[in-house]
């Protein structure tokens, strides 16, 4: 039943004096609705960040339809409340509760995040705080739930490791109901046995619970049976404490990506969010090794589904929600090996429906000649294209074979077609970058606005939105250093000084925010310290730029003793150990090793070119 007394005190005493009160009420259309007495289990799907941004996450529609079509489970949604609504549940004491029952998160079984992105860490912890359940794995028993992790942030698990249970690895879909239900037997047998045990015998309890779990599991990483050494300050290996645990974890794979249904009743906010559409997850995994791209790497094999299937999950989904935008997801939507026959007959079934079809990821080839006469229509006006680079010799450097011939006529096509303005991903900072890559960017930009004007009479917006790169876990960058903070200021004036076409925008990323995500996606255990102090003094949603305070967070890194130079900036040796290293990928390290080794051999020859 749900937990009417704190759903009237939330109505009657809190929400009216919070910003956007619906975000917190829950019974949205396609809500799922059962009795929590009549379901063996439940889990709470925690998004580490805003309604606004979870609900806008397709995974989250994927694992919560998942584990709703299951009659045994029921999955519910809870969202770190921003930071009014902290404020008066603290003051009042009222838990952080899940929106469709109103149950506090200390009262499931299992309580599940996605890491999505580094900066929101110490939203975890403030959900876990507010949630009522320990904030230290340690320190919990078999009375409290299971905190388990995933998404790509767990790719290197070892700064959040003091707070997580168990970290999963891989795809969601079939790893997620196993842990689930192996948990779910665990309690039992627990119960059955005379109960949970309190104090120290309640925390020795759930850790052989969780050696089981780990164990049973490949993909289950349990940091607990592992500890970190370290050699003249910098992490040098990681030692099992325990023998009946696995050395290495291996990921979760979905081998029939087809038969992994489409979400097609998801929940429809009822406040406006970052994405308000239908997504359909048409291909997972990429056929291209960017030297770069972390997501290449960890979403290997390639797996696509059917275009029947793509359509019919398309139609059901605007037939429950009638958004009237759909977005056709993958890594590098126009490599899908059936794109014009899907795009085409999308077109046929929703143009006379007045439903607009978006791809957000379109691969710069000669194909992009004619995605934007495939893809236009009267309401689309923008095309967003990611060259990364705008130089031949750079471009090989980072594995990205793309034509800048190819790139022009493609956006030539789209101002023919209606397109009023482009926007280009680039990146900053990459292993040996000089000032004619950058000089490159704005040249691009540039180019485009020209052949915009060309074709419609005057210059079209183009933004150049530039990211500063962070070389991430299981990638052939993974041993080089970041860029310093001076180089990336540099590197943004300069781009600026060198735009001369008032339509074209350069958009550089905040250093500070990049700096501290390169620490969070780089650093090794030691690091969780510096995240708990700066949460204690008061970080919040920091992926919002109002709510970050940089000078903050580097005063918790000092304090943690965090040699911020050497975590950061210091590449490491080829044949360094990793913090990252106990999670395997495709291919592996050897792999990845290979790729460096090459990338290197090519920043010689680049360094000499003008």
């Amino acid at each position: 039943m749900m937990h009417n007394p704190l759903k009237d005190y939330l109505t009657s005493h809190v929400l009216s004096r919070v910003q956007m009160p619906a975000q917190y009420l829950g019974g949205e259309l396609n809500v799922v609705r059962k009795d929590p007495r009549e379901v063996r289990g439940r889990l709470c799907l925690c998004f580490p960040d805003s309604y606004t941004i979870g609900m806008s996450h397709h995974g989250l529609q994927v694992l919560y339809t998942l584990m709703n079509r299951r009659h045994d489970w029921y999955a519910e949604r809870a969202f770190t409340p921003w930071t009014d609504m902290e404020r008066e549940m603290r003051s009042r004491d009222v838990p952080l509760y899940s929106l469709e029952t109103y149950t506090p998160l200390a009262e499931f079984d299992v309580v599940g995040f996605s890491l999505q992105y580094e900066i929101c860490s110490v939203n975890v912890l403030t959900m876990l705080d507010l949630g009522g359940i320990p904030l230290h794995a340690e320190e919990r028993t078999m009375e409290h739930p299971l905190v388990i992790a995933g998404g790509p942030c767990c790719q290197n698990p070892e700064p959040l490791a003091p707070f997580i249970d168990v970290f999963i690895t891989g795809d969601g879909e079939p790893s997620l109901p196993l842990v689930c239900d192996l948990w779910k037997e665990l309690q039992e047998e627990v119960c059955s046995g005379g109960g949970p045990a309190r104090g120290k015998a309640g925390v020795r309890q759930r850790e052989e619970m969780l050696a089981r779990l780990a164990r049973e599991l490949p993909f289950a990483y349990v940091p607990r049976f592992y500890e970190p050494d370290y050699v003249d300050g910098r992490f040098a290996s990681l030692n099992r404490t325990r023998s009946d645990v696995p050395e290495t974890i291996e990921p979760s794979v979905i081998s029939d990506f087809e038969g992994i249904p489409i979400p097609t009743s998801p929940i429809v906010p009822w406040v406006e969010c970052i994405h308000d559409r239908i997504a359909i997850e048409i291909m997972r995994g990429c056929p291209w090794q960017c030297r770069f791209c972390q997501s290449t790497v960890i979403k290997r094999p390639l797996r696509i589904r059917s275009v029947e299937t793509i359509i019919q999950g398309a139609l059901e989904s605007y037939r429950n929600t009638g958004h009237n935008e759909i977005s056709l997801l993958s890594l590098s939507s126009s490599d899908y090996p059936h794109f014009e026959e899907l795009v085409t007959r999308m077109k046929e079934v929703f143009t006379p429906l007045g439903v607009n079809i978006s791809i957000p990821s379109l691969r710069v080839n000669q194909q992009l000649r004619s995605i934007a006469e495939l893809i236009g229509n009267d309401r689309r006006s923008s095309l967003t294209l990611a060259p990364e680079v705008a130089r031949d010799d750079m471009r090989e450097q980072i594995r990205k074979k793309i034509k800048n011939d190819d790139l022009f006529e493609g956006c030539r096509v789209a101002f023919r077609n209606n397109f009023e303005s482009v926007k280009l991903y680039f990146m900053c900072g990459l292993p040996g970058e000089r000032a004619v890559d950058l000089d490159g960017i704005v040249d691009m930009a540039e180019t485009i606005a020209r052949i915009g004007k060309e074709e419609r009479g005057r210059y079209p917006k183009v933004t150049a939105s530039v990211s500063n790169f962070v070389p991430k876990a299981h990638t052939p960058y993974q041993w080089n250093g970041m860029q310093s903070r001076e180089y990336f200021s540099w590197a943004h004036k300069y781009l600026w000084s060198r735009r001369k076409i008032r339509s074209v925008n350069i958009k550089c990323h905040d250093t500070e925010t990049s700096l501290l995500e390169g620490i969070l996606s780089r650093g090794d255990r030691r690091v969780a310290e510096a995240i708990e102090l700066a949460w204690r003094r008061g970080a919040r949603l920091d992926s919002w730029s109002e709510q970050f305070d940089g000078p903050r967070w580097w005063q918790a890194l000092a304090d943690a003793g965090i040699d911020i130079l050497a975590a950061l900036h210091r590449p490491y040796e080829i044949g360094d150990r990793l913090p990252w290293d106990h999670l395997n990928v495709k291919y592996g390290r050897t792999f990845l090793e290979k790729e460096q080794t090459r990338s290197v051999v090519q920043l010689e020859k680049m360094a000499d070119a003008k």
